[in-house]
């Protein structure tokens, strides 16, 4: 199986490195070359331009946001290209409605379209845990499933429309960014009235909220750990305003992602964007007079 890959970034790089590691024959392209170096010293042969993916039996995509996608899939040509029986896996986190559309093209070139985003972040990647989220035609995804195994240490399947894989992910990086503005502002409260935030966000993750997601990010918020090496505030913001577009289009009412961009526009406006979406705690902090 011959497979190309699109999109280098700090996820795309080591599940390229596991697939070309588990023997795949690999393809690589990305937009600045340099980050495809290492996969092209062990292996990996490297597309001068999107297009030149077009031979491949599976394409995988991992890119930013809508536009890259739509860039690297349609307007390069790279999906008219691509031999009819090919599967593309997208593997971003992309809107509903670029889902769709996307779904509908792949028809036309008859391509297989499945939409696959992960939840973890990058040492999860690297070592092969991802939990993918699945969705498209069944037979799509059996075919691929070998490709998942290597990537992921479970896939969930959430039916045979791609979108309703990413709507699943949207809503679990609603989810998870709730989940870092609750602890961000009980964390305030409790620094307010002379608690350690970092001995209530301890017992808060040992006890009712005993879960990775959890202890990962109170683990961040406690010590003040917003180093830009892993996922990006400004993609936590993407996200949610992806919620947000999601849930106007479905009639589907979201006032805590209202108060969620907000304040992930708060943290960009503050220079933050480019730390790890736990900062979006900062913005409790310095809204309730701590440093």
């Amino acid at each position: 199986m011959n497979i190309g890959f699109a999109g280098l970034g700090g996820m795309g790089q080591p599940m390229a490195n596991n697939l070309l590691n588990a023997g795949y024959s690999l393809t690589v392209w990305n937009r600045s070359p340099q980050a495809a170096q290492g996969l092209v010293n062990a292996g990996a042969a490297l597309a001068q331009r999107p297009s030149d993916l077009a031979a491949v039996d599976v394409l995988i995509t991992m890119l930013a946001n809508d536009a890259a996608t739509e860039q690297v899939v349609v307007t390069s040509g790279l999906l008219q290209q691509l031999r009819p029986g090919a599967i593309h896996i997208n593997m971003a986190t992309v809107s509903v409605a670029l889902a769709q559309r996307l779904a509908a093209l792949h028809a036309e070139h008859h391509v297989g379209y499945i939409a696959a985003p992960v939840l973890g972040r990058v040492e999860v990647a690297a070592a092969g845990k991802l939990n993918i989220l699945a969705a498209g035609d069944a037979q799509h995804i059996a075919r691929v499933q070998p490709l998942f195994d290597v990537l992921g240490q479970h896939t969930w399947r959430f039916g045979d429309k791609p979108e309703q894989a990413n709507i699943v992910k949207i809503a679990a990086n609603f989810t998870l960014a709730s989940a870092i503005e609750a602890m961000a502002e009980g964390s305030a409260l409790v620094r307010n009235h002379g608690v350690s935030g970092a001995d209530y966000l301890h017992m808060l993750t040992s006890t009712l909220f005993a879960a990775p997601a959890y202890q990962g990010y109170g683990a961040l918020i406690a010590e003040e750990k917003y180093a830009p090496a892993g996922f990006k505030l400004t993609l936590g913001m993407k996200d949610v305003g992806l919620a947000l577009e999601a849930g106007g289009n479905s009639h589907t009412p979201m006032p805590f992602a209202s108060v969620l961009k907000d304040n992930f526009l708060d943290a960009v406006a503050q220079g933050d964007g480019e730390l790890d979406w736990a900062a979006l705690a900062k913005v409790a902090t310095r809204r309730s007079g701590l440093k």
